[in-house]
């Protein structure tokens, strides 16, 4: 009996072992994941679409974009539900995927292609943006014309206004919707400010450039846009903690001595998400997703499990680790921690719903998404009409084009989530939710205990 006592035992501390350090999801289904919400971005296109297209109930559309200006704004990406190209969050969402590849990008076997033909797709359209010298292009439609509407991209006959800022960046500061108020607020206004989008832009020129003047220019106004405040939200609007994770790296890894302060800042971020720490603040809900806001907040469990995982890259190459007050933090529990996040958008939570469109058995079909919500152009190529679309809007079936890969709004405070195409603080996706997670997902699939 005392020999099958010990058996049992045994038995049952294996199960016990195995249940806490082994993840819901294997390398390959990490490996689906990530094909998937790269695809996404091809839902999202404007412009006319190129051979390689892969979802295609998609067509062309916005084909004369800026030409009643004067200006080719042809192209970039539709950035949620609707059909407005806004500047600021596009570009957030291109560099995010940039990040993403150029830290993960190894991890992303045969889907790297695809993740810089997304890159480039942004890229080519913000470089249209910014062309005329003085001028910088930052929004291509009439976002409260445009919500009186539900009609697809390619049948669009909302005003396609161009709107635009002058003698704008570090010359004249300020924050572009103090010019353009109404256009842009409450939809993508620059609610922190312009100051994080300098360091923010600096830091990136620099670390692309090397040119040693960009990292004088951090130094010298640094004090005066945010470099020496603690923040804990990374998002579209406020960029300052990714800019001292991005800056923390040149310490971590290149013993960049100007760069120290940055790892304190970063260690104090990252302090603020690991439960027990002496700096803990984050909100979790009762299935364990950190909480930010009931409107999208999944954007910000994908920018946050994104810089954990950077940050956890630059610590393990050298060894390093985080300091939370008396609590040693390695990178291994900050991997643990983004897992969580990941694991739980893709269905480790406690409805068993994934987040994501066409990822596993059970997903939302009712996503408040234009283009998804109404015929294919293909299967129903007679226009339908800027009011004859919200017969679709309130319909009850689900959507008849899947758009694969889309990460949405997700569920509130109490793990709770209506699957209503007009609740679209949850059923919403976004551009700036799923490009983080292209990186996170890169990570996971080929994540072997490395770092």
């Amino acid at each position: 009996m005392a020999r099958i006592s010990s058996l049992t035992a045994l038995f049952l501390i294996t199960i016990c072992y195995i249940s806490v350090t082994t993840s819901a999801f294997a390398p390959r289904d990490y490996y689906d994941a990530l094909q998937k919400s790269i695809l996404f971005f091809e839902g999202q296109r404007s412009g006319p679409l190129p051979r390689s297209q892969r979802l295609n109930w998609r067509g062309d559309s916005g084909l004369s974009d800026g030409s009643s200006y004067h200006v080719d704004l042809v192209g970039g990406y539709y950035d949620a539900g609707d059909n407005v190209k806004f500047g600021l969050p596009m570009a957030f969402t291109t560099t995010m995927l940039a990040w993403s590849v150029i830290e993960f990008g190894s991890s992303m076997h045969d889907q790297v292609s695809n993740a810089k033909a997304a890159v480039r797709w942004g890229s080519d359209y913000l470089l249209k943006a910014a062309a005329t010298p003085g001028t910088l292009y930052v929004q291509v439609g009439e976002p409260n014309l445009d919500h009186q509407c539900w009609e697809r991209p390619e049948d669009m006959d909302t005003p396609r206004n161009v709107y635009k800022v002058f003698d704008f960046a570090d010359k004249h500061r300020g924050s572009y919707s103090d010019s353009l108020n109404s256009v842009v607020c409450p939809f993508y206004c620059s609610y922190s400010g312009y100051q994080d989008e300098l360091l923010w832009g600096a830091a990136w020129i620099h670390k692309a450039s090397g040119d040693s003047s960009y990292l004088s220019y951090i130094q010298s106004n640094g004090h005066i846009l945010g470099a020496e405040e603690d923040d804990f939200s990374f998002s579209w609007d406020d960029k300052k903690a990714g800019t001292k994770v991005l800056l923390a790296k040149d310490f971590l890894q290149d013993r960049v001595a100007d760069f120290q302060v940055y790892k304190a800042h970063a260690d104090n971020f990252i302090c603020s998400f690991i439960p027990g720490a002496n700096d803990y603040q984050a909100q979790y809900t009762p299935g364990g997703l950190l909480f930010k806001q009931s409107d999208s907040n999944l954007q910000y469990v994908t920018t946050t499990s994104f810089l954990l995982l950077a940050y956890a890259k630059y610590l393990g190459k050298n060894g390093d680790i985080t300091s939370c007050g008396s609590s040693i933090i390695t990178s291994k529990k900050l991997i643990s921690v983004a897992r969580q996040q990941v694991d739980y958008i893709l269905g480790d939570n406690p409805a068993k719903m994934s987040y994501m469109v066409g990822f596993g058995n059970k997903y939302p079909q009712r996503i408040h998404h234009r283009g998804s919500s109404l015929p294919s152009v293909h299967t129903h190529p007679s226009r339908i009409g800027c009011k004859d679309g919200f017969q679709y809007l309130n319909s009850g079936s689900p959507n008849p084009n899947v758009l694969v890969g889309a990460i949405l709004g997700g569920p509130d405070s109490g793990d709770q989530f209506s699957d209503d195409r007009n609740n679209y603080r949850q059923s919403e996706p976004a551009t700036y939710i799923n490009a983080p997670f292209v990186g996170a997902a890169a990570f996971f699939s080929a994540y072997n205990e490395r770092y």
